[in-house]
């Protein structure tokens, strides 16, 4: 049976896109140290990132942007996220495996596919596990390269995430083109 894993990467930050990953991968050749991207070090992601895409059957990810996320919210924005990536895989497995509890698509996709949302399915699956990094992994990056853009922000460490440093650099300089005025509102009000 042919799984193809999906997993998202900044749903709760202030700023960015979130990035979605599906990846239809071999299971009969693991990638020794793949697991949650979360509790793995940036240095062994970017490693894992490179070998997965290597190894690879096929992969796609999906970038939404954060005027989609203020436009649709983020829970919509992760699922145009998660269906653009499934119409774009050229290859159909035989299942989606997809990290959380929730798919819901536009006209009703999601009743044409099988699929299974599993909570916390980057901890127990490898083909999801290998969709967090990857999603990870391209999210990281491009918030690094918007920190050469709008370093006051501090994205390259704090990735749009809102952290203390974040929060005070967008009171003294305001709001900067990628961040999400629908998570903001509060912060600005105060």
């Amino acid at each position: 049976m042919l799984f193809c894993g999906i997993d998202e990467a900044g749903r709760g930050p202030l700023a960015g896109p979130v990035v979605v990953a599906a990846v239809i991968i071999s299971s009969f050749k693991k990638i020794e140290g793949v697991k949650d991207s979360k509790r793995i070090s940036e240095r062994k992601r970017n490693f894992l990132f490179e070998k997965i895409i290597a190894d690879a059957i096929e992969y796609k990810i999906s970038i939404i942007d954060n005027k989609t996320i203020d436009d649709l919210n983020i829970l919509q924005s992760t699922m145009l996220g998660i269906e653009e990536c499934i119409r774009n895989l050229i290859l159909k497995p035989d299942k989606f495996i997809i990290d959380g509890n929730y798919l819901k698509l536009r006209n009703d996709y999601h009743k044409c596919i099988n699929y299974e949302t599993i909570i916390k399915g980057d901890d127990k699956f490898y083909e999801i596990s290998c969709a967090s990094i990857i999603a990870k992994v391209t999210r990281d990056r491009i918030m690094k390269n918007y920190d050469t853009m709008y370093p006051v922000y501090g994205f390259c460490s704090n990735k749009g995430y809102g952290t203390d440093k974040h929060i005070n650099a967008i009171k003294k300089h305001g709001l900067c083109p990628i961040h999400r005025k629908s998570f903001l509102k509060n912060i600005m009000l105060a």
